[in-house]
């Protein structure tokens, strides 16, 4: 069973819009051809997909089923007409991005770009965010994705994908005496967000130790669920067995944070907007967590 596209694109305008009305509109189409359309696409199917009555149109079960695989399909021809007709994406585009952003939705999102644009030639460096900016600005990498202090002077560079605060991390077992020096997991120095812990604890004349230092955010956790220490980390990205402690031991905040994208000026721009458009149109919400 073969959807024609022209009736798909006219079923998904009824969708989003509500109304074949403003879906005509949209589409510079007259309304009767969009309601044909819908009508050929449900007699394709077999199925209603739009319930109408004198006040609104909404999508029945198989609708909303329809609109999904409509997007799909029209989504797979463009990337097929754009691929063989030459227009394809061509170039290379070397991107570093800081380690614990890499338990986002970020590995999903390269998937789907190079799916999208598989003669892109994509070079991928995980590394802390001070050694990307470094080798950004020795020309090394083309575009990456890093953790900046917000409102710190200098670090308004880039664009700035979503804001957060950092926070204390540790099991919920987790037990810290008053007095004793906080047992600090951490990145090796100069990690922003081990800086930025080891500054609040001083100012906050709290003692501490270094428990763990590891440079992957999979040391990070596996020491956290080990129970040997807390940890900073953005607090949108605690997994779900971990838990904010910063209350309950009433440790000092440490400030907020802004996952920014920077890139090269002498870079291929177009490539590097088709990377940029794609992390900034997704969300970058946690993986799942074991329990």
């Amino acid at each position: 069973m073969l959807f024609d596209p022209g009736q798909l694109r006219s079923f998904l305008a009824v969708a989003d819009t509500g109304s074949f009305t403003r879906a005509a509109e949209r589409l510079h189409l007259s309304q009767p051809t969009v309601s044909q359309h819908v009508r050929k696409l449900e007699t394709e199917a077999g199925r209603q997909l739009v319930a109408r009555d004198t006040r609104e149109v909404s999508l029945t079960d198989n609708g909303d089923a329809m609109a999904g695989f409509a997007r799909a399909i029209l989504a797979a021809n463009e990337d097929a007409a754009r691929y063989f007709s030459g227009a394809a994406m061509r170039g290379r585009l070397r991107f570093g991005t800081a380690d614990d952003l890499a338990i986002t939705g970020l590995p999903r999102i390269l998937r789907e770009f190079r799916q999208l644009y598989p003669q892109i030639n994509l070079e991928l460096t995980v590394s802390q965010s001070d050694q990307l900016h470094r080798r950004l600005k020795a020309g090394q990498l083309d575009l990456v994705f890093v953790k900046w202090v917000s409102g710190v002077s200098g670090t308004q560079e880039g664009v700035v994908v979503k804001q957060d605060s950092f926070a204390w991390v540790g099991l919920e077992q987790t037990v810290l005496a008053p007095h004793s020096p906080v047992p600090l997991i951490a990145y090796p120095a100069p990690s922003l967000s081990r800086r930025l812990a080891i500054n609040a604890l001083e100012a906050a004349g709290r003692t501490w130790r270094i428990t763990c230092s590891t440079k992957q955010i999979s040391g990070v956790l596996a020491a956290l669920r080990a129970g040997i220490g807390v940890a900073v980390m953005p607090a949108s990205l605690v997994p779900e067995d971990l838990k904010i402690i910063t209350t309950r031991f009433a440790l000092p905040p440490v400030g907020d944070v802004d996952f920014t994208l920077i890139r090269n000026p002498l870079a291929n721009t177009e490539v590097v907007d088709a990377l940029t458009q794609a992390i900034m149109g997704r969300k970058l919400t946690p993986h799942a967590r074991p329990r």
